[in-house]
C-alpha cells in the first residue's frame, strides 16, 4: 500500500511537472507572440514616422515653390515698371528735384525686390550663359574674351535659381 501511494504520489507530481512544463512552454510562446507583436507595432511606428517626416518636408518644399512662383509672377509683372522708371534717371534733366524723386521711387522698388529675395542678373564683364541671357546681338571686339558679354539692353531679374525674367544682352566673339 505504501508502494501505491508512493506511485500515486510520483505520478500526481509527473502530471504536475508536465501541466507546470505545459503551461511554462504556453507563457514562452505567448511572450514570444507579444514579442513579435511589439516589434511589428515598433516598426509601423517608425515607418509611419519616416513616412510623417518625408510628407513635412515635401509640404515645406510644395510651400516654398508655390511661394516663389507667386512672387515671380507678381514681381514679373512689376519689372517693367521698373524700367520704366531707370529710363528718367539715365537721361539728362535740368530739374535735379525732379530726377532725385525718381531715383528714390527706383530706389524703393529695387530695396522691395531685394527683400522678397529678387536679385539682377549680373551681365557686362560676364560670360554669355543661356539659362540667365539673352543673346539679341553679336559683336566682334578683341578686347573682350570669347562669349563674353558687352551690353545689356534689359535688366535680368531671379529668386534663388529661378529666372524670372532673362537678361537682354549683346555677346562679343
Amino acid at each position: 500500500m505504501a508502494e501505491e501511494k508512493e506511485q500515486k504520489t510520483e505520478e500526481v507530481e509527473k502530471k504536475e511537472e508536465k501541466k507546470e512544463e505545459a503551461e511554462e512552454t504556453k507563457l514562452k510562446d505567448t511572450i514570444l507572440l507579444q514579442k513579435q507583436q511589439l516589434e511589428e507595432q515598433e516598426d509601423r511606428l517608425k515607418r509611419l514616422m519616416a513616412e510623417f517626416d518625408n510628407f513635412k518636408k515635401r509640404s515645406a518644399k510644395e510651400r516654398e515653390g508655390l511661394y516663389n512662383s507667386l512672387i515671380s509672377d507678381i514681381f514679373s509683372s512689376l519689372l517693367p515698371v521698373i524700367d520704366n522708371l531707370e529710363k528718367p534717371v539715365q537721361t539728362k534733366t535740368e530739374d535735379e528735384s525732379y530726377k532725385q524723386g525718381v531715383e528714390l521711387v527706383l530706389k524703393q522698388f529695387q530695396e522691395v525686390l531685394s527683400a522678397n529675395g529678387v536679385q539682377e542678373i549680373e551681365t557686362v564683364g560676364k560670360t554669355f550663359d543661356p539659362e540667365l541671357h539673352e543673346a539679341v546681338s553679336s559683336v566682334t571686339d578683341e578686347a573682350l574674351g570669347q562669349k563674353e558679354i558687352k551690353e545689356e539692353y534689359r535688366k535680368g531679374y531671379k529668386i534663388g535659381n529661378k529666372v524670372i525674367r532673362h537678361s537682354m544682352v549683346v555677346v562679343a566673339n
